[in-house]
């Protein structure tokens, strides 16, 4: 495909603020204490836990995307392992997750606006901010990748800020009374914990997509992906120790972070965490604005959606018209919603785009055609096999009635596309 459309502006530190960014988005500041109001101390183990899980996953991700230098990410390595018609599966649902995702976190993005500025949940102005907000993305991706990057690493320096302060200032306040590792937690309240910290860890996939904007993708990536980790990992625990250490209420806390600051740090704390809650939620539609354009445009250059969306700006070497069409679904999406309950929906089908990566990694290292690798993981298959197996196990806490129809309902839409521009080009050809 032909990415030398696009600009490789995209450096290894650009990439890695993509990963933290995508990743470390609201869920941090409101999962501490629905996990905790779970399984207790132990949520400890389960932010451990998930890291390890999300680890395997990432080693397969780093070795597959090593393979790649076009765009398209999880999209791409279907289409190579599995077939057109499970590729395009895959790069409809994500990019549904992408709309859904940011319609959720931009009506969130108002509610943490309305600490500063009540008025802006009123019904008119939040269509104002709604609009200024993904007019301001849209351009900001339209303009160049280059200024899209640096808007990137300034929303993870932003947010990451706030978070430091508040670990870094609330070890000093920690109670050790408030660490309670008596009796396990039940098998079923500690899987529950797991799949609902899944989703604070989910994200890293996006920054695999734009491989065509990416300096030297095959080396590139594996750094960045395992190093983002590592850092996210790390923040989490210790948001988490500090969080469990200075507020014995947390169970009950529907702004943990905030409340635990204002514990230590008083309204000032409050007012920290919530500005970084803003920041923390921008720079996250701002990289799944990018993502979710991203797929359009691979989808578009390989002909399994119309071409003009693989047009790119004849100055800023941009997928302008994905970009815009993103940000139109993703407005009217966000203005006719509330802050939706996307949370499990969008979980589950990650966890299947992954397993789609993770099975694409043993058929690579099987074939003699396969793309060179410029990452091979020290485990081999393993991580692919654990990670399958992980997978599998997170899946079976799923309500299918509840939160599976949707992705079925929404994988058949797919389906329907796919044959309907199969026959168009069939009879394009003839």
């Amino acid at each position: 495909m032909n990415d030398e459309k696009l600009v490789r502006g995209i450096g290894r530190w650009d990439l890695t603020a993509v990963v933290v960014n995508t990743i470390i988005g609201a869920g941090i500041f409101g999962l501490p204490s629905k996990v905790f109001a779970l399984i207790g101390s132990y949520s400890l183990v389960a932010f451990v836990l998930c890291s390890v899980i999300i680890g395997l996953i990432v080693l397969c991700y780093a070795e597959v995307s090593s393979r790649f230098s076009s765009t398209g990410g999880p999209y791409l390595y279907a289409r190579e392992t599995q077939g057109r018609l499970i590729a395009f599966e895959v790069g409809w649902l994500y990019w549904i997750v992408r709309v859904a995702t940011f319609a959720a976190n931009c009506n969130l993005l108002v509610t943490y606006l309305g600490f500063f500025w009540p008025s802006a949940t009123d019904p008119v102005l939040r269509i104002i901010v709604i609009v200024a907000v993904v007019f301001a993305l849209a351009i900001a991706n339209i303009i160049g990748v280059k200024k899209g990057a640096i808007v990137t690493n300034v929303f993870t320096i932003g947010k990451l800020i706030p978070l430091l302060v508040f670990v870094l200032i609330g070890l000093f306040f920690i109670r050790p009374e408030n660490f309670t590792f008596g009796e396990a937690p039940n098998y079923s309240s500690f899987s529950s914990a797991v799949l609902l910290l899944i989703y604070a860890f989910v994200g890293f996939e996006v920054a695999v997509i734009p491989a065509g904007e990416v300096k030297d993708p095959q080396k590139s990536y594996p750094f960045a992906l395992l190093v983002g980790l590592c850092a996210v990992t790390v923040i989490y625990v210790l948001v988490q120790v500090v969080s469990i250490g200075t507020l014995p209420g947390l169970a009950a806390s529907e702004r943990p972070l905030a409340d635990a600051a204002s514990s230590f740090l008083g309204p000032v704390g409050a007012s920290l965490i919530a500005a970084g809650a803003l920041v923390s939620i921008l720079g996250n539609l701002n990289v799944g604005l990018f993502g979710g354009s991203r797929i359009l445009y691979a989808m578009g250059e390989r002909h399994e959606l119309p071409n003009f969306l693989a047009t790119t700006h004849e100055s800023f070497k941009t997928p302008y018209v994905a970009v815009i069409l993103q940000a139109v679904v993703i407005l009217v999406l966000t203005i006719q919603s509330s802050f939706l309950s996307a949370l499990a929906v969008a979980t589950i089908t990650r966890l299947l785009i992954y397993a789609t990566t993770c099975i694409s990694l043993p058929i690579f290292r099987a074939r003699k055609d396969a793309p060179k690798a410029g990452f091979l993981n020290p485990l081999g298959i393993v991580p692919a096999s654990l990670s399958l197996a992980l997978i599998i196990w997170l899946l079976t806490n799923v309500d299918f009635a509840k939160e599976g129809l949707p992705i079925i309902v929404l994988a058949a839409i797919g389906l329907v596309i796919y044959f309907v521009g199969r026959f168009f080009r069939k009879q394009a050809i003839s």
